[in-house]
């Protein structure tokens, strides 16, 4: 597909606008510094809840005269690269990225020689659809769409910086951002993600009636879990989008050796905007986001699983209209059931930064919905553990009644969680 690839010359914008800041001298270190953070963080003065917080996305036109876009996308799953600062490496990150539309025929756009050793370890998986992130301390590109999602007071709240408008997919690092980010900036995200969220999951109560373990409350703060959806959410806004008026009539895309590409059909790029502005355009694509969790993580199936099998170790002190519902369910009487344990192959799997994008498990989020002395029972029962004594000793119990009655539990929640009829 070369013919559909145009040939350019790329500058770093940060160089133009260093050397217009600056004129022929140099820049001293502590003038680049400011530019940096002047180019990164916007201050509390300059925006409005009209104009913030803001995502943006860049349009393939300027490099792809056409996209082979599949006709069945695969769901993007994202990979970390280390790039240890090199410009040929993010670069061609970006480029990568760029063809976002392409989905899991992006590999195609490019030459063998192009690829960095990574990359080409992704790139020989076949067709594959993934999204590329650099490799950061703070964590910031890996979850970038929720950070932009969060409105200034909650970011205010958990002492997150105003960073200026996001950009997805990652292109380029114009400023260095990891290098201006608090060392606990994954932290405070996943508890201000949290706090945006758990309007979401849980009505009428606040996250303090439950306690640190509970099912929902971890999921609430996983990062990971929520990537697939609000990359999902994206693609469907950007989708929107009008297309560049590059003449190009849908039909079969033809490849370099002559033959067809199944699956796909040639069509003109779409154009860049913004994915969302304000407030209120933020707060619409957030409740997207977690409607969109319920088709890449079950959401609803988690929720109510947890809902149905509550225990009292899931409260904390405080009053909660659901700790009422809990004591007064608590002594119902509920069926028993058996549970098969499978592998659900027509699920996507939630992958996070650091997973393999190999994998087709749902593992990391049926333990999301367990406390954590039952997530200890299900890691030992699958390294070989198999006799309850075993896990008692190793858990620390006088003996393995403790662990039966956690088998049970695991038991019922499985079965709320995969369905009795998998």
């Amino acid at each position: 597909m070369d013919l559909y690839r145009r040939d350019i010359g790329m500058k770093r914008i940060s160089d133009t606008s260093e050397d217009q800041m600056t004129g022929e001298r140099e820049p001293t270190a502590a003038e680049m510094d400011e530019w940096r953070r002047e180019h990164l963080f916007a201050s509390p003065e300059e925006i409005t809840d009209l104009d913030y917080p803001r995502m943006t996305n860049t349009g393939a036109g300027f490099m792809f005269r056409a996209i082979a876009k599949p006709l069945q996308p695969d769901r993007p799953e994202y990979a970390t690269i280390e790039t240890d600062g090199s410009l040929e490496a993010v670069g061609m990150i970006g480029q990568w990225n760029l063809a976002w539309e392409a989905g899991q025929f992006r590999r195609r756009y490019f030459d063998e020689d192009d690829f960095t050793p990574e990359l080409r370890r992704i790139a020989e998986l076949g067709d594959v659809n993934v999204t590329l992130v650099p490799r950061t301390q703070s964590r910031y590109w890996e979850y970038a769409p929720l950070v932009h999602l969060l409105p200034r007071a909650i970011l205010e709240r958990f002492g997150l910086p105003l960073l200026r408008a996001g950009q997805w997919p990652f292109l380029a690092d114009w400023g260095g951002v990891d290098r201006y980010l608090p060392d606990d900036f994954e932290q405070r995200l996943s508890r201000a993600w949290a706090s945006a969220v758990w309007p979401h999951l849980v009505s009428g109560s606040r996250m303090k009636a439950f306690s640190k373990d509970d099912p929902i409350r971890l999921l609430s703060h996983n990062l990971d879990y929520w990537l697939p959806p609000v990359t999902d959410v994206i693609q469907d806004a950007l989708r929107l989008l009008p297309e560049v008026a590059n003449g190009i009539e849908p039909g079969p895309v033809t490849l370099v050796d002559g033959s067809t590409l199944e699956g796909a059909v040639a069509a003109n790029p779409r154009m860049g905007g913004d994915v969302w502005v304000g407030e209120e355009e933020a707060a619409e694509m957030l409740g997207l986001t977690v409607e969109a969790a319920d088709e890449t993580g079950r959401l609803r199936g988690i929720l109510d699983a947890v809902r149905s099998n509550r225990v009292e170790d899931d409260f904390s002190d405080h009053w909660s209209f659901a700790r009422e519902d809990f004591e007064r369910k608590l002594y119902r009487k509920r069926s028993k059931t058996q549970v098969r344990f499978v592998e659900l192959t027509d699920t996507i799997p939630v992958q996070g930064p650091e997973s393999d994008i190999l994998g087709s498990l749902i593992t990391n989020d049926f333990l999301a919905i367990l406390d954590e002395r039952n997530r200890q029972i299900v890691v030992l029962l699958n390294s070989g553990y198999t006799k309850k004594a075993e896990i008692a000793e190793i858990l620390g119990y006088a003996n393995h009644t403790p662990v039966s009655k956690r088998l049970a539990q695991i038991r019922k929640a499985a079965s709320d969680f995969f369905g009795e009829d998998r």
